[in-house]
């Protein structure tokens, strides 16, 4: 992995982030305030990005490439879009890492430290908490409907019995 932090202030970084639309809630001093607490890294191919079971408080932003999701090493998901978002959970439920991440080709992502986060005071605290879980709430909203037609079309109507 590569890390640098060269985020700093790069007007055409947060033009790059403001055409993405997980970035669409944030205005530009709050795209600021998350690149002040950001590092963009790369990996190749093969690499681990997140280790299942692990702790660490980063939050990846695809920028390009292909990274595979695996939980005990069987494959969940391919993230392939830039802005897929991956490794949020952790900043939801401060729990270990409940999947691995593996850059399939060569990858760049913005790693957000969420610790950051925490040193934040006032209402900066509370306006950046209140977007990143505004976004990562409407990430998981669509991963379980997804899950959710996956677990229908599996079971039939035996899935819903599931909700009841």
């Amino acid at each position: 992995m590569k890390e640098t932090d060269y985020l700093l202030g790069n007007e055409k970084i947060i033009g790059d982030l403001k055409k993405m639309p997980i970035f669409g809630p944030f205005n530009q001093d709050e795209l600021q305030t998350l690149l002040n607490m950001s590092r963009l890294r790369t990996y190749t191919s093969g690499e681990e990005i997140i280790k299942e079971g692990a702790y660490d408080p980063w939050v990846y932003f695809l920028l390009y490439g292909k990274v595979r999701i695996t939980k005990k090493k069987k494959h969940i998901m391919l993230m392939r879009r830039r802005g897929d978002v991956f490794g949020e959970m952790r900043f939801i439920d401060n729990s270990p890492r409940s999947a691995t991440a593996i850059a399939e080709e060569d990858v760049a992502c913005i790693a957000v430290d969420t610790d950051y986060v925490e040193k934040l005071t006032g209402n900066d605290k509370m306006a950046f908490g209140y977007i990143l879980y505004r976004v990562f709430s409407e990430i998981l909203s669509a991963r379980l409907r997804a899950i959710t037609r996956e677990l229908i079309e599996i079971k039939g109507k035996d899935a819903l019995t599931f909700w009841n």
